[in-house]
């Protein structure tokens, strides 16, 4: 019952993001998160201005579009974009210099709320966000390179798009800040095989390919995510989407 009033508090607030994120359309300041607050409580004050060098391009293209960094309005999420480096499946870098998690408004304010019932119930645990929206532009890329080799079936057809293109899913895993450590979940954030997905779990710590503690790292971070609204995936124990896919296709904008 507690996290039911949460969550509806928290959606209650989604109106007032979309005004805020309108009125930064409108006047030249952006508006930031105060580090003495609550994380969860998305407390928003005026702050300096960015100056118009101070973003990519690519990032004022995501604000144009009405998302939202959500670490700004979290700083105990943290980020480190698997996609902006060459440490990910395909060796390469397709994000440029993007290094920030965006969001459109109502699954940014679902991951805060993840990060809120994750601190609560294990303080020394955080939320590490490896992906989350991917413009389009970025899934031709990634396609380009993937495209007639056996890594092609890892990318979704642009023309499709995949729900990371929406705006609305999230690839997380979680972050040990006592230990600087990310939590072992059995394999990294982008391992493609039967090893990452969560509907063989049972069967694969019966034959010793996954440990105990592996599949309860995996459960704790499943928990909170569930518990904020979001939706697990049966092939990819990192991969959340805000809703079911075809809500996401009718409701949401693809991001070019």
């Amino acid at each position: 019952m507690r996290y039911e009033i949460e969550v509806s508090r928290y959606f209650f607030k989604i109106s007032l993001i979309l005004a805020i994120w309108a009125i930064l359309m409108i006047f030249p300041f952006h508006y930031a998160f105060s580090q003495h607050q609550d994380a969860a409580d998305v407390h928003f004050t005026p702050a300096a201005v960015h100056q118009a060098g101070q973003l990519s391009s690519l990032e004022q293209r995501l604000i144009e579009q009405g998302l939202i960094n959500v670490a700004r309005f979290d700083p105990t999420i943290m980020v480190d974009l698997k996609y902006a480096s060459e440490d990910n499946f395909m060796g390469a870098s397709v994000y440029g210099d993007l290094t920030c998690a965006y969001l459109y408004p109502e699954p940014a304010l679902m991951l805060i709320l993840a990060s809120r019932i994750l601190r609560e119930r294990h303080p020394e645990l955080r939320i590490l966000v490896g992906d989350a929206v991917r413009p389009r532009s970025v899934q031709h890329k990634m396609w380009d390179l993937v495209v007639g080799t056996s890594q092609q079936h890892y990318v979704a057809n642009p023309f499709f798009g995949s729900m990371h293109n929406y705006g609305a899913a999230v690839d997380v895993t979680l972050y040990n800040v006592e230990t600087g450590e990310e939590l072992d979940m059995g394999t990294s954030l982008d391992y493609f095989g039967p090893k990452a997905q969560p509907l063989l779990e049972e069967e694969l710590l019966r034959l010793g390919k996954l440990s105990r503690e592996q599949i309860d790292n995996r459960l704790i971070l499943r928990e909170v995510m569930v518990e904020a609204g979001w939706h697990p995936i049966n092939i990819e124990w990192w991969h959340f989407n805000a809703f079911c896919r075809d809500y996401i296709r009718a409701n949401y904008k693809i991001i070019e």
